[in-house]
C-alpha cells in the first residue's frame, strides 16, 4: 500500500471510529438511564463499563459490513450496540478475581473495583440480557426471521461453542500446555466468534443467504486471528498506559500464546499474512468495502 493510500486509510478510520464511538455511547446513555430506586447502582455500574473508552471495533465491523448491502444505518447501530453489550459483559466478568483479577480496564478501574464484586456480576448479567432484548425489538429489523437469526447466531457466538467455551479453555491453559492448533482454536472461540458474528450480522440484516456469506466469514476469521496475535504482541511488547490494561499477564500465568509458540517475528509476520488474506476475501466488492479493508489494516497496526 502506497503512502497516500495509507494516509487515506488512517483518515477514514479516525473519522469512522470517532463516529461509531459517539453513536454507541449515545445509545447506551439512552438505554442505561439510572432509575430513582434501589437498582440505581446496577445501572451506574453498567454505564461505567459501557460508556466511554474502548475501540468500538465490533460495532464498527457491523456498520462496515451492513454498508455492503445498503442496510438502514439505525438497524446496523442497534445490532452493533447489542454485540458491544455482550463484549462489555464479558470484560466485566473476565476482570473479576475469580477469572483474570484485573484492576484496570479501558484506562479506568474495573467494575468490581469501582463498585463491588456482586454489582459487577449483575452488571455483566444485565448487559448480556440487554443484547438480546435489543435484537428482538422490531426497531432492529422489521423481519422477525432476520431478528431470530441474529439472536441465534449471537447466542452461539457467545456460548460454549464460542466466547464462553474459549474462556474456559483459556482458564485451563494456566494448568495445561497447549500446542499451536489448540491455541488457534481457543482464540477463534474466545475472540474470533464475536468478530465473525459482527461481520455476518451486516449480511443477515441485508437478507443475504447463508451460502452468500462465505467470503465475509473467511474475512472475519482471518482478522479475528490477526487481532489476537497482535493482542499477544501487545501483551509482550506494550505498556499498560498505552494498552489501557495490564500487560505481561499471559507470561505470568504460564499460558501458551501465539507469541510464546511462534516467537515475536514469526507471529508478527503471521498477523501480516492473515491481514492480507482477509483483504483478498473482499475482492468481489468495490469501494463500498474500503472500511472493512481499513479495519483489517488497523487491526494489524494497532498498539492498544
Amino acid at each position: 500500500m502506497n503512502e497516500l493510500a495509507a494516509v487515506a486509510d488512517a483518515d477514514l478510520l479516525e473519522e469512522e471510529l470517532g463516529a461509531i464511538a459517539a453513536d454507541v455511547d449515545a445509545m447506551f446513555d439512552r438505554l442505561l438511564e439510572a432509575p430513582a430506586d434501589a437498582r440505581a447502582p446496577l445501572f451506574e455500574a453498567m454505564r461505567h463499563a459501557a460508556i466511554g473508552g474502548g475501540k468500538r471495533l465490533r460495532p464498527l465491523l457491523v456498520r462496515a459490513a451492513a454498508r455492503l448491502f445498503a442496510v438502514d444505518p439505525d438497524c446496523a447501530l442497534r445490532a452493533g450496540v447489542a454485540v458491544e453489550a455482550i463484549h462489555v459483559y464479558s470484560l466485566i466478568h473476565d476482570d473479576l478475581p475469580a477469572m483474570d483479577d484485573d484492576a484496570m480496564r479501558r484506562g479506568k478501574p474495573t467494575v468490581h473495583i469501582a463498585f463491588d464484586e456482586a454489582t459487577a456480576i449483575l452488571a455483566g448479567d444485565a448487559l448480556h440480557a440487554m443484547a438480546f432484548e435489543i435484537l428482538s425489538d422490531p426497531d432492529t429489523h422489521a423481519d422477525p426471521f432476520v431478528r431470530a437469526e441474529l439472536i441465534a447466531e449471537l447466542a452461539r457466538a457467545a456460548g460454549p461453542s464460542g466466547m464462553a467455551g474459549g474462556q474456559m479453555m483459556d482458564l485451563a491453559a494456566e494448568h495445561q500446555s497447549f500446542d499451536l492448533a489448540t491455541v488457534t482454536r481457543l482464540q477463534h472461540m474466545k475472540t474470533g466468534a464475536l468478530i465473525c458474528w459482527c461481520v455476518e450480522a451486516g449480511a443477515i440484516l441485508g437478507r443475504v443467504p447463508h451460502e452468500g456469506r462465505a467470503g465475509l466469514r473467511a474475512y472475519a476469521r482471518d482478522i479475528g486471528l490477526a487481532f489476537q496475535i497482535v493482542d499477544d504482541l501487545i501483551d509482550v511488547e506494550g505498556d499498560a498506559a498505552t494498552a489501557g490494561k495490564a500487560v505481561g499477564k499471559d507470561a505470568d500465568a504460564g499460558k501458551e500464546t501465539f507469541v510464546s509458540l511462534m516467537g515475536v517475528e514469526r507471529a508478527r509476520e503471521q498477523a501480516r499474512i492473515l491481514t492480507e488474506q482477509a483483504i483478498s476475501h473482499l475482492a468481489s466488492h468495490g469501494r463500498e468495502a474500503d472500511l472493512l479493508r481499513a479495519i483489517a489494516r488497523y487491526i494489524l497496526e494497532r498498539n492498544h
